[in-house]
């Protein structure tokens, strides 16, 4: 008996249910990713005649374009992106000169699995290698060439290396809160925090440094979500002390990303209107199907109307990450807009929560812009000339800084600094043109009401020259700054959102790419619904669009689910071993046992050089004994087959 045809998803989700083969079924599993699923599909009935309306053009927004264009085939020209800046980008920023200072709000860590990006960058035509190449092979290159690590990931006592920053420090009741957080059900997390979950001694440990300042996670912030980071990055684990699992671009994100995307849009033919800011939508409501028919727009000469025909397409981002950035300078405070009662007038969260006022099914915006206090952070761009600050990066890089190659190899955190404060060197030059004498550093810090441990303000309270003091302060130069002040800029960004797709979350709060009813209307970007993604990631931004595209096209095509690397036994078992600070975990000495003569024998990590046999065999009794002491209810069949297959080690030992 042969089962039904599934059901086509274009968003495939492989926790839904058990994938096997069958006669009927012909989709690869939901999670695959590769070749197979790079197959182009026919161009639908009556594409050449629609238009796609893109609202925001940031990633998410350039990322639509493109997958209408390539697996769409709609032609460019009947694109139009509008973006409310007077820039393309969005959150993807770099700006600036040497003399006046350079600007990035913020920097993305990549990984190698993500697989919608590196899809979409493979095919878009590469920023300074000739014709021929890509963006992907670029990033390639450089990365195989200069692989990233750190050796001073973590710092306290005013410039002092963490002694094994590398180990987790985590208790086996702290590693057991970690494993029991994988093993929840995501419906059971809505509305929890990670401190509702968490020891206090797991939320000092080093694990928890290395993750939150990695991440940009506060003790409040959303559980579900740091569960969702788990599960995709848990092939990374045993790299987050010394960020040897990551990738970073030779550029900025700007000059790496978006001048080379843009640049192919533009030359296909897309449309681009920017300093245009889209407020509402008119909808045609039948029933339960809803259809967009008009945009509202302002620009500076007033505000304006866009009629969309019901066959075209819309496509718009809800909500941003660094929407009402406040700056400032070396002498100069940045003042926000607004500080409580959510979004300014006229901000771009506007249109999410206009689109709210229709219908539950655009979600609760208020949910995530509600508590700046909860979502904000600063981050300061340093331009720096040759100066005492250098000289102490530079004995903290891996590399000298300015050889091109990579410097700190991520961020430096702070352990004891009251605002968590982190400080990096990316690959220099960061920007085309930057001096060779020059250096850009980039420093966050996640806790906006404390005191500075050397400055008695909070970050938000103080101007540049104040937080390159702080610095200074954990680096153990504050003596030098007379000699660091005068050869540094300092340009400063107060961001009431970054973190607010972070906030506590239930079922429903965010709408999914195409919400329910909507026949031309979907939205992307880091606060929309998707099975198994994490946000705060280029990836996710151009995850949500390519579903977008799949979705409202109908295209018989799938994107695919996240590459299947936390089932792999492989990092399961990396990351256990990771978990216990790289010491063999409980159970490993009995799995080298079993396994270690085998064709399987080299998925396991090794063990420690210095045991010896002896050494070895009192660990496997001690782990079949703690086994069988705790096999209780639950585990006394278990027990009973330790206790015969210990047995017959015994017997062959004296054989």
């Amino acid at each position: 008996m042969t089962e039904p045809t599934p059901r086509f998803e274009h968003e495939a989700d492989a926790t839904r249910r058990y994938w096997h083969n069958a006669p009927l079924n012909t989709l690869p599993p939901p999670d695959m990713v590769g070749n197979y699923q790079r197959f182009k599909p026919l161009p639908t009935e009556g594409i050449a005649s629609r238009k796609a309306w893109i609202v925001g053009g940031g990633i998410a927004g350039m990322a639509a374009a493109f997958y209408l264009i390539r697996d769409g085939h709609m032609p460019a020209q009947n694109i139009t992106l509008i973006e409310g800046l007077g820039v393309e980008g969005g959150s993807l920023d770099g700006s600036g000169n040497p003399e006046d200072g350079y600007l990035v709000r913020g920097g993305r860590e990549m990984n190698w699995n993500y697989d919608n990006l590196w899809d979409m960058f493979q095919d878009v035509p590469a920023l300074e290698l000739p014709e021929g190449y890509s963006v992907l092979d670029e990033y390639r290159l450089v990365n195989d060439a200069d692989p990233n690590w750190s050796k001073a990931r973590l710092m306290h006592k005013q410039g002092e290396v963490l002694a094994d920053f590398t180990r987790f420090g985590l208790t086996r009741k702290q590693q057991w809160e970690v494993v029991s957080l994988l093993l929840k059900r995501k419906d059971e997390l809505d509305d929890l925090t990670i401190q509702d979950h968490f020891s206090e001694g797991f939320l000092a440990s080093n694990f928890w440094f290395l993750f939150r300042s990695m991440f940009a996670f506060e003790n409040w912030h959303s559980l579900l979500e740091m569960k969702l980071y788990m599960h995709r990055f848990l092939d990374a684990i045993d790299g987050f002390g010394d960020m040897s699992a990551l990738v970073f671009p030779k550029l900025n994100q700007y000059d790496t990303f978006v001048t080379p995307l843009i640049r192919l849009l533009r030359e296909k033919g897309v449309q681009v209107k920017l300093a245009t800011q889209v407020l509402d939508m008119d909808f045609d409501v039948q029933g339960d199907q809803r259809t967009v028919t008009a945009l509202h727009t302002r620009t500076k000469g007033g505000d304006g109307r866009i009629e969309v025909d019901p066959r075209d397409l819309v496509i718009a981002l809800t909500g941003s990450m660094t929407e009402d950035t406040a700056y400032g300078d070396m002498d100069t405070v940045p003042v926000l807009k607004k500080r409580h009662g959510g979004p300014a007038e006229g901000s771009s969260w506007g249109l999410w929560q206009n689109l709210a006022r229709h219908s539950p099914v655009f979600g609760k915006p208020d949910k995530f812009c509600g508590d700046i206090d909860r979502s904000m952070w600063e981050s300061a761009t340093l331009t720096c000339k040759p100066s005492p600050l250098v000289d102490r990066l530079r004995e903290l890089s891996v590399n000298e800084p300015t050889s091109g190659r990579t410097a700190t190899g991520g961020i430096i955190t702070f352990t004891d600094s009251n605002w968590v404060l982190s400080v990096t060197i990316n690959r220099q030059p960061h920007f085309p043109g930057q001096p060779k004498d020059t250096v850009v550093m980039w420093v966050y810090a996640l806790l906006m009401d404390q005191p500075g441990n050397f400055v008695k303000k909070t970050m938000p309270e103080c101007t540049g020259r104040e937080i390159v003091a702080e610095l200074c302060y954990h680096l153990g130069i504050a003596d030098q700054l007379d000699a660091i002040v005068p050869h540094t800029k300092v340009r400063l960004a107060l961001m009431p959102y970054i973190t607010a797709q972070f906030m506590p979350r239930a079922a429903g709060d965010r709408p999914h790419v195409v919400p329910a009813g909507c026949s031309n209307l979907a939205l992307v970007g880091q606060f929309v619904e998707t099975a198994n993604d994490v946000v705060f990631t280029m990836e996710s931004s151009v995850r949500t669009a390519r579903i977008a595209v799949y979705s409202l096209l109908n295209l018989p095509k799938q994107v695919p689910d996240l590459s299947p690397t936390q089932y792999d036994i492989r990092n399961l078992l990396k990351g256990a071993r990771a978990l216990n600070s790289g010491e063999p975990f409980i159970g490993e000495g009995l799995l080298h046992k079993l396994l270690g003569d085998t064709y399987f024998a080299h998925i396991l990590p090794p063990l420690p050089k210095n045991e010896g046999e002896s050494s070895r065999r009192a660990r496997l009794e001690s782990e079949l004994a703690s086994l069988r002491d705790k096999g209780g209810l639950a585990l006394q069949g278990f027990a009973q087959w330790i206790d015969r297959f210990a047995s017959q080690l015994r017997k062959n030992d004296k054989e």
